[in-house]
């Protein structure tokens, strides 16, 4: 068959919204699957992922394959309707490979080589497991690369997941060439990672290593090249199955992504492009949390994975019932949550929610996962919900294809920068990443303000608000970019530690911050750093913790000044105008109230618009195509929301407005009146 051409707009695998998860009939006895299938349909199933982990169910000896379970499996499956996601099971490598050749499995930071039994137990620069995982996935490829029920190819299984680092031989090798197609130069890599520090200079590439060992203070420079190229040794690793998949069959190629708040495991960024759909693999957090912070995780994951896919829909690949298992308590969802989780993606721009996995496991590694199909069987309030979900799915087959409306609001998020702030000797070691950007996004978020979250490349042209949180690492293309925004009129918020470092990790002098300095018109000489517990008040009534400076006006004014310590009379937030756009600029890791406070001088200034007024935990988002628009509505407190709303209810099949009622914990999702399309 012809290749897909490569960045071409693939086409969806199942008509309307995707509804299913991860099926693995090897784990059960043949008169199973019957009952499977027919639950399925009574679920309303239309797409699974197939094959995961059976690269050992398949090849049970070196070049020796079964393929009459699977041929049965996938013939089951389409004579039911029901599309495959198949799987090339190279996350799973086979137990007599493994046996065989030892030195596939990645090796630790501390020289441990991981042993068999986990998952994703290879290293990307192996050439002896690239050799045999091609040559499976070529045989699969050639089997099933035209079967009319395979309408997506995925590969592996969430790539980076166990082996996103490896410090073998093999791995200290591939560092090496690709610094050299980087830096080109020996010299322009010490340059780059300022080697004259502790005597470290490299005379032979021979003499450079992956930051092994426990010392815990690598070259910050290596340390961020060393994860970069850990990323593109996976990426390689994928687009190689990429290929061999793409030589045999028509049928687009993804891979399932693992997109959270914080820095990712790789650089997802970079892969986005590469996938026909992109997809990710999205768990709810844990723990006893404050109200709405497990589903605003939800919600900047979307964000991200829609701010790596404009343009398309992309789609949830793997998310769970209740409990995952893999965490120290494995919290079970609440009645409705699963519904709700569901549509919070499908109103971010996923067109589909799919599981891990659909029959619970009985025995092995993940056997307490929870699924769509439980140990209770159908007698459980979790099957009732999954039957109530795909029947919501299929009443929203119409909202398939349509598109976010554009968001006015934008965040800059680099995993570079991430990996960057939480590594090395830093001023403060126990910062998180994904603090800052889930702060701000939070307070948007309360306020019903969509934010497309973006990586560092991407067009801000249509954009009146950008926010740029904790950007450690920017080159000088991404600070115009920033620029460019304010020159046109927008408005811009720059957090403490973003513009720090250039693209090799190394400190811009000058003050802080860096790069965004001459833009905010306030720079910082010096970084202090909170104690644990120890607050610092502000003039607005406010609070600051774990993160202060000592920040100088040049052109910019104070907003909020400190009021305790030190500090105290000093710039915490400051405001340059520039014409019709204004910098801002936020030094202090403020409370959520500070934010809040800042959050509404942004919106006010810059004109962005909420999607519609309502309380906090009142989830609003609207997708549209041409004039016809639908808006959904999230209620994820504990009491009714009413809200200024009207239309045709897809969920309840009833009119509803000009004031709506969101039940608590409920969801509506209004088909509205036609109207024309924005701009």
């Amino acid at each position: 068959m012809t290749a897909a051409t490569p960045g071409a707009t693939a086409p969806w695998p199942t008509d309307g919204l995707s509804y299913g998860g991860d099926y693995n009939p090897e784990q059960w006895p043949r008169v199973v699957w019957d009952d499977d299938v027919r639950l399925m349909a009574e679920a309303g199933v239309n797409l699974v992922t197939l094959g995961v982990f059976a690269w050992g169910t398949v090849e049970v000896a070196d070049d020796v394959r079964d393929w009459s379970w699977l041929d049965d499996a996938i013939g089951l499956l389409h004579a039911h309707g029901i599309a495959v996601d198949l799987a090339t099971p190279t996350a799973a490598p086979p137990s007599w490979l493994l046996t065989a050749h030892p030195g596939i499995a990645p090796v630790l930071a501390d020289g441990y080589r991981e042993p068999a039994g986990g998952r994703n137990a290879w290293c990307p620069e192996s050439e002896v497991y690239r050799r045999y995982a091609l040559r499976h996935v070529d045989a699969l490829a050639r089997r099933y690369g035209d079967h009319p029920a395979v309408r997506l190819w995925h590969v592996g299984n969430e790539l980076g997941g166990g082996n996103a680092r490896c410090y073998c031989d093999d791995s200290a090798a591939g560092f090496r060439r690709w610094l050299h197609a980087r830096h080109g130069s020996l010299e322009a890599v010490n340059a780059a990672w300022g080697t004259a520090q502790w005597g470290h200079r490299y005379g032979a590439w021979e003499e450079i290593m992956p930051p092994r060992g426990r010392h815990g203070a690598p070259n910050p420079g290596l340390f961020l090249d060393f994860e970069r190229y850990s990323s593109d040794a996976l990426l390689a690793h994928y687009l190689a199955e990429k290929e061999v998949l793409e030589r045999h069959s028509a049928v687009p190629v993804t891979t399932n992504l693992m997109v959270g708040a914080g820095a990712q495991v790789v650089d997802y960024a970079s892969w986005a492009p590469h996938t026909a759909v992109v997809a990710n693999d999205h768990y709810t957090l844990v723990g006893d949390l404050p109200a709405g912070v497990r589903e605003h995780d939800l919600a900047l994951a979307a964000d991200r994975m829609r701010g790596m896919s404009p343009g398309r829909p992309w789609l949830l690949m793997e998310s769970s019932t209740g409990g995952p298992s893999w965490q120290r308590r494995n919290r079970a969802k609440d009645p409705g949550e699963i519904v709700r989780h569901s549509l919070g993606h499908v109103a971010r721009g996923s067109d589909g929610a799919m599981f891990f996995q659909w029959r619970a496991s009985r025995a092995g590694a993940e056997q307490f996962h929870s699924a769509m199909l439980p140990h209770a069987g159908t007698r459980s309030r979790v099957w009732q919900e999954v039957v109530e979900l795909g029947g919501h799915l299929r009443a929203l087959q119409e909202v398939a294809g349509t598109a976010v409306e554009p968001a006015r609001a934008a965040m800059i998020v680099d995993d570079a920068a991430g990996w960057a702030l939480q590594h090395g000797l830093m001023p403060h070691r126990e910062l998180s990443y994904g603090r800052e950007l889930g702060a701000w996004h939070r307070a948007l978020w309360d306020r019903q303000v969509l934010c497309d979250v973006v990586p560092p490349g991407t067009a801000l042209d249509g954009y009146d608000l950008v926010v740029v949180p904790t950007l450690m690492v920017v080159d000088d293309d991404t600070a115009a970019r920033v620029s460019a925004v304010v020159a046109r009129g927008g408005t811009v918020l720059v957090t403490y530690l973003s513009g720090v470092c250039d693209a090799h990790g190394q400190v811009r002098t000058g003050g802080f911050p860096g790069a965004f300095a001459d833009l905010l018109g306030a720079w910082s000489d010096e970084f202090y750093p909170l104690q644990d517990g120890q607050a610092v008040g502000l003039d607005d009534g406010g609070e600051a913790a774990d993160w202060t400076e000592r920040v100088h006006l040049d052109g910019a004014e104070a907003v909020v000044r400190y009021a305790t310590s030190s500090l105290a009379g000093g710039p915490a937030v400051t405001r340059r105008r520039h014409g019709g756009g204004s910098a801002w600029y936020v030094s202090a890791a403020l409370g959520a109230d500070g934010v809040g406070r800042v959050v509404d001088h942004l919106l006010a200034e810059s004109g962005v618009p909420r999607v519609l007024e309502a309380a906090p935990g009142l989830e609003a988002v609207r997708r549209r195509r041409d004039d016809r628009s639908y808006l959904f509505l999230l209620n994820h407190t504990d009491d009714d929301q009413k809200v200024a709303a009207a239309g045709y209810d897809l969920l309840s099949g009833a009119d509803v407005g000009p004031l709506t009622v969101v039940a608590a914990g409920g969801v509506r999702v209004l088909r509205e009146p036609r109207r024309p399309a924005p701009g």
